[in-house]
């Protein structure tokens, strides 16, 4: 009896951590929640910023625009727009708006669903988000890979990126967890796409490939904002980031 009562306390343990391990500290699962207390904050870069869903709830705009990051203003705000082929974020026409209206370099980004088809996606996105001069690239955020193969997941990836690199004529932004780079997106196809690569609770960047930006915590505090915000860091300067935002020839191009 006392045999089985200690074989139940230990598989209920084992369950308990194969439920922690699995869903909030999976190597491949970088959104980790906050299990190992406050975040760091990276010193010696320059260019920060933050990027925000609905599920920062409403946001005080006037403080954000005024806010700081480790003692430098906050420059660039990525925005989720769309996810699958159905989703819109209910706060993204608001926040879009509200970013560039308080002189925030803005960004938005589509949530790749590999459930659903890729060029769909894509055109989903196009529909719903119409980016201007001066706006940084389209992101897609890539974290999931099932029910796709590996390979899947790469060409479904490849297919989004070129139906919108030939809408806009510009590179796409391929934001991805560190490991799950390496795991699902080491391929030649994806190097000449900016990275923006996650990766949490570390004082420098461990992806030795080239790099945009790093979102370096999810547990980020900024005036504006009530709750934890993810936080990032521009790979360069103020000049720099401006030259990565799109041109006025390349919406002249596509007749926005």
């Amino acid at each position: 009896m006392m045999f089985t009562i200690i074989a139940g306390i230990g598989l209920a343990i084992a369950l308990y951590v194969f439920v922690l391990i699995h869903f909030f500290v999976d190597p491949f699962s970088f959104r980790w929640k906050a299990i190992y207390g406050d975040g760091v904050n990276p010193d010696g870069y320059e260019v920060r910023g933050i990027d925000i869903s609905h599920y920062q709830s409403r946001i005080d705009w006037p403080r954000l625009r005024n806010a700081n990051i480790n003692g430098q203003p906050i420059r660039f705000v990525f925005i989720k727009a769309t996810e699958g082929c159905t989703l819109i974020d209910e706060n993204f026409n608001e926040n879009f708006y509200q970013s560039r209206r308080n002189d925030l370099i803005r960004g938005a980004y589509h949530f790749f669903l590999p459930s659903a088809d890729a060029r769909k996606q894509a055109e989903f996105f196009l529909r719903q988000v119409h980016l201007e001069a001066g706006d940084l690239p389209p992101v897609l955020d890539v974290e999931k890979q099932t029910p796709l193969s590996p390979e899947g997941l790469r060409k479904a990836v490849k297919q989004w990126l070129q139906v919108v690199e030939k809408h806009y004529g510009v590179k796409p932004i391929i934001y991805t967890g560190y490991r799950f780079k390496q795991q699902f997106l080491s391929d030649s196809t994806f190097n000449s796409y900016p990275y923006w690569i996650a990766h949490y609770y570390i004082q420098e960047l461990e992806y030795k490939g080239p790099w945009m930006f790093w979102q370096y915590t999810d547990v980020g505090h900024v005036d504006g904002i009530n709750g934890y915000v993810d936080c990032n860091i521009f790979n360069g300067d103020l000049q720099q980031l401006h030259a990565l935002t799109i041109k006025e020839e390349d919406i002249d191009q596509i007749g926005l």
